[in-house]
């Protein structure tokens, strides 16, 4: 077990009576995976992994963590509420960040507000979550946000091939669906939403899924999964994410230093993680990388043993593609707040590199449709003073040591940085 710091009160977990639903805990039903312990900021806080991790090679889990227990930042929000008391306002805001701290944090409140209208966001998961759409609504509804329905035309549900024979139910997934859904809300509330759900976790499935989003029209794609390298890479990057035009992110992993697949494509803006606190500087927030130099838990990175790198990488301590590009909030001490009501209760706080990897694709719609022959991934390399630089924390220990440590510029953790508006994000 690591162990994590952030300064943090617990708000109260609570519904507020604009969507009439009971309290609930952080302590809900886990799904299955194994349950880790960090410590933030002098606080304890465990969480479990929402999915198992896959036995076959070739398969994928998803890398979100629900925490389980202690203490989580708090919304910048909450004591905010208009017409309500410090502590009622406290009580009413679920624990965990909301649209308003990820705007915030990331300076996005102009653009979230104005942008990203008739852009599709896809978010390609497997397996069914079958109360996607009713949670979706919930979540919009407690933060205030525009109500994007099927019927409204702003939320679709397909499978793999895009159609309606959805796959089985998975509770797990299903957590990863909601916190997916809700980080595209939080970042880009004007955004159309494409959930794609592949019929299993193997990378097949899940390609399949990818490609199909592609047709159905998305210019953005998020993958908030990962497995093993290996050389079949090459096959799958060609199959399935070379789609030029297209902003594809991808999870760089929740296990501390080391590559995951496809965060290593180099098709792929991989997507690193990063512990996001409140403070009194200029811009409200610091941030640093979500690990410790004991490894084992925080964010995934690294140099790829089987993909090439792009031309657009220019580090030197590594001859193959680096993980990773850019980065956003994944430590669950500082987790963000979801809705889930398949295997869960209801509110509860989620992190890993499955936060990040919607919100920077969500960063990219709002930033608009990329030209028809580029590579997205390489946006942030041409505009890095667009970028707040996290200089500060560890995912491990390694060599060269910028691969799994922060500092001024690249590091392997948090890439570039994380957003500071949405210029990075545009050719």
């Amino acid at each position: 077990m690591n162990y994590f710091t952030v300064h943090a009160r617990r708000a109260v977990i609570a519904l507020t009576a604009a969507v009439g639903l009971a309290v609930a805990g952080l302590g809900a039903a886990a799904p299955a995976g194994a349950a880790s312990t960090a410590r933030a900021h002098h606080h304890h806080v465990t969480w479990t992994r929402s999915c198992a991790v896959p036995k076959k090679r070739g398969y994928m889990a998803c890398n979100a963590l629900r925490v389980t227990s202690g203490t989580t930042a708090t919304s910048k929000a909450a004591g905010r509420v208009s017409g309500l008391s410090a502590n009622a306002a406290a009580a009413a805001t679920p624990s965990g960040y909301g649209p308003t701290d990820i705007q915030s944090a990331y300076n996005l409140g102009s653009a979230a507000a104005s942008n990203g209208s008739g852009e599709t966001v896809a978010i390609v998961d497997a397996m069914d979550d079958p109360n996607a759409e009713s949670d979706l609504a919930a979540y919009r509804s407690q933060y205030g946000l525009p109500a994007c329905t099927s019927a409204g035309g702003c939320f679709s549900k397909v499978d793999q091939t895009g159609g309606t024979s959805y796959p089985t139910a998975d509770s797990g997934w299903a957590g990863e669906i909601s916190l997916d859904l809700d980080m595209v809300s939080a970042t880009c509330p004007n955004c159309n939403i494409l959930l794609v759900e592949a019929n299993s976790a193997s990378m097949d499935d899940l390609g399949t899924a990818v490609n199909e989003a592609v047709s159905l029209g998305a210019s953005f794609v998020s993958n908030s999964y990962g497995g093993s390298e290996s050389s079949s890479d090459s096959g799958y990057d060609s199959s399935y994410f070379n789609h030029p035009g297209v902003a594809i992110t991808a999870s760089a992993g929740d296990a501390g230093y080391g590559v995951e697949y496809p965060a290593a494509s180099p098709y792929v803006t991989a997507v690193g993680g990063t512990s996001l606190s409140a403070d009194s500087s200029s811009r409200g927030w610091t941030e640093s990388v979500w690990g410790t130099t004991a490894g084992g838990n925080g964010t995934g990175s690294g140099c790829s043993q089987y993909s090439s790198k792009p031309s657009w990488q220019t580090d030197t301590g590594c001859s193959g593609r680096t993980v990773a590009d850019v980065s956003a909030v994944a430590d669950p001490a500082t987790g963000v707040a979801v809705y889930d009501t398949y295997g869960a209760s209801g509110w509860n706080v989620y992190g890993g590199t499955s936060a990040s990897s919607p919100i920077i694709a969500s960063v990219y719609a709002l930033a608009g449709t990329p030209g028809s022959s580029t590579v997205p991934a390489s946006d942030a390399y041409a505009n890095t003073s667009s970028l707040y630089d996290v200089t500060s924390g560890a995912n491990g220990t390694c060599s060269p040591s910028y691969l799994c440590n922060a500092g001024a510029g690249y590091d392997g953790p948090t890439g570039l940085g994380t957003p500071n508006g949405t210029a990075a994000f545009t050719g």
